[in-house]
Parts: structure tokens; C-alpha cells; sequence
């Protein structure tokens, strides 16, 4: 048993497609655990989402994990039958998906989408699950909420779409909650209002948080520890504090020196991370930031770097970078 509420280890992710198979996930290892907020980012491709997935079993037909443990209160979730993980999806481990509007189901009530987890998991009559559900959606501020259980999704507002998740995530009182980028298309206001009654709730029932995200603000305010990933891997680990008062390795460095601040001089330029992500269904040797890297030694065209400590739980993958 690993200690921790949940512990990833050495998990690899493939895809099938038409130019061959896709390393989407490398040598990923992490662990969160109980009533801790662990962020993961990264950008589009970094294989963020799809070790958010792995977790759940939601990787598709297409996909396939090749080696690796998903250790969950010491139980390896990929030895499980189909129906042993059905069980703890929704129950003791549970999800927010990235768009509201393409998750909810349009054709049913917000009242029977919050109600049908407790209804498939806790075995109540769909007159005390609803009740239940209406209890959610005033815990998650939706107004007059049980009046609005008999709505549709497209009746409610993309900020009050994503409140119907987070109480669908909160149905029957995970231990792990998994929210994929859960403030995407949202103002500032309401993305602010979301990862507050978020990580609020999370405390409450001292859940684990997973919050996956590109957005290193959001990552200062609510992370306790931060897992920063490029090209399928895990390049850099530490405390939030940590991360942010000595990020050591570069693809961390860029991503927080691409923040515009608020005490920039006007007509600054941002910087930016030169080049393009790499091809994950053409990698190249050794470490995939060695393109865009400003510091890359011989050694990095030709060895991938192990992730190794530089400071008390702070890990980074990284050669030439001091």
C-alpha cells in the first residue's frame, strides 16, 4: 500500500491513429492525498486530461494503458473488472469534465441528472434522490433550486451549468473529486466564484482535489502541490510555494514568465515559449522540450532526464538548467 489516497505509478497511455500509435502519457507518477488540492498543468497535448482519465477507465476504445499502477486507497484500479470500476465511478472517485454544456445530457432535467448517481450508488427511491439533488443545487448557490429541478440544461447559464456539475461530483461525498479544467468559457467573476465553492465544498467533506488546468493563477490560489507536465511526462513536482518561489526547469520557467502582470509597463511584450508542442507520434530522443529549451545541453538531444529532488518534495526532469 502506497500511503497516500491515490497513487499513479509509472503509467503509460498509447492511442491509435492513422500515423501510428500516440505516447499520450509517459512514465507518469503522482499521488494525492486526502484533503489535498494536487494541480496538474500543462499545455494542450501535455497529457493532462488523459491521466485524469486513466484514473476512471474513460481513455476509449482507442486508447490502451500499457504499464503502470492506479493505486486507490491501496486497490490498483486497472485489475478491476468492468463492473468494479462502474462502482466506484460517481461514488467514491468522481469527475467535472471540461464543457458543461457537451456533459450534461440535453434531453434530461438537471433535478434527474443530480438525482441519478444517488438513485445508481446509494440505492434511494427517486423521490428521496431528488430531494437529495435539491439539497445539491442549494449547496452549489443555484437559486431557488428546487423549483429549477424540473429544468433543462440549456435553461441555465454556463457559470449555473457548471454549479450542476460540481453537485453531480458531489452526489454521494467522493474521497477523490477530478475537475478537468471546470472554469473553461467562464468570465473571471464566475471562474473566481466556481474554484472558491469548489475548493470549499472539497475541504468540507475533506476530498481530494485533482484540478487540471493551463492557468498558473488559478494554480497559486488553490493548489497545495503542483505537477507540471510536457509531452506525455511529468517534468516537475514540488509544493505550490515551492514551484513558484524557485521553478527549476525551464518548460515551468516559461510558463510563468508568459503571465502578463498587472505592474508591466505599457507596451511591454510578453514573453512567449518559442516553437510549437511536439508531435506525440513522433517524439524526439532524449527530452521533448530540447526544441524549445534555451538551455539544452548535448546530453539532452540524447538522454531523457529522470525526474531527481532539487529541494524537499520538489522533483524536476531537467539537465542543463540551474
Amino acid at each position: 500500500m502506497s500511503g497516500h489516497l491515490l497513487s499513479i505509478e509509472d503509467l503509460s497511455v498509447t492511442f491509435r491513429s492513422e500515423r501510428g500509435p500516440v505516447r499520450a502519457v509517459h512514465s507518469v507518477s503522482l499521488h494525492v492525498d486526502e484533503g489535498e488540492t494536487l494541480a496538474i498543468v500543462g499545455e494542450s497535448g501535455s497529457g493532462k486530461s488523459v491521466t485524469a482519465l486513466s484514473i476512471l477507465r474513460l481513455i476509449g476504445d482507442a486508447g490502451r494503458i500499457d504499464r503502470g499502477r492506479i493505486l486507490f486507497d491501496g486497490r490498483d484500479l486497472l485489475t478491476l473488472d468492468k463492473a468494479g470500476i462502474r462502482s466506484i465511478r460517481g461514488d467514491r472517485i468522481s469527475m467535472i469534465f471540461q464543457e458543461p454544456m457537451s456533459s450534461l445530457n440535453p434531453v434530461l432535467t438537471v433535478g434527474k441528472q443530480v438525482a441519478e448517481p444517488i438513485r445508481l450508488h446509494r440505492g434511494k427511491s427517486w423521490a428521496q434522490a431528488m430531494e437529495d439533488a435539491a439539497e445539491l443545487l442549494e449547496r452549489v448557490a443555484i437559486p431557488d433550486a428546487r423549483e429549477r429541478l424540473g429544468d433543462y440544461p440549456h435553461q441555465f447559464s454556463g457559470g449555473m451549468r457548471q454549479r450542476v456539475m460540481i453537485a453531480m461530483a458531489l452526489a454521494c461525498q467522493p474521497r477523490l473529486i477530478i475537475a478537468d479544467e471546470p472554469t473553461t468559457a467562464l468570465d473571471v467573476t464566475v471562474q473566481a466564484q466556481i474554484l472558491h465553492l469548489l475548493k470549499e465544498l472539497t475541504r468540507e467533506l475533506r476530498s481530494a482535489l485533482i484540478l487540471i488546468t493551463h492557468d498558473l493563477g488559478v494554480v497559486a490560489r488553490y493548489a497545495d502541490r503542483v505537477a507540471v507536465m510536457y509531452a506525455g511526462r511529468v517534468v516537475e513536482t514540488a509544493p505550490a510555494r515551492a514551484l513558484y518561489a524557485r521553478p527549476s526547469h525551464p518548460y515551468t520557467l516559461g510558463l510563468m514568465a508568459s503571465i502578463p502582470g498587472l505592474d508591466a509597463p505599457a507596451g511591454t511584450r510578453l514573453p512567449t515559449i518559442r516553437g510549437q508542442p511536439p508531435d506525440l507520434a513522433n517524439l524526439p530522443e532524449g527530452c521533448p522540450f530540447v526544441p524549445r529549451c534555451p538551455h539544452a545541453r548535448a546530453i539532452c538531444s540524447s538522454a531523457v532526464p529522470p525526474l531527481e529532488p532539487v529541494g524537499p518534495d520538489h522533483l524536476r526532469a531537467c539537465y542543463g538548467f540551474e
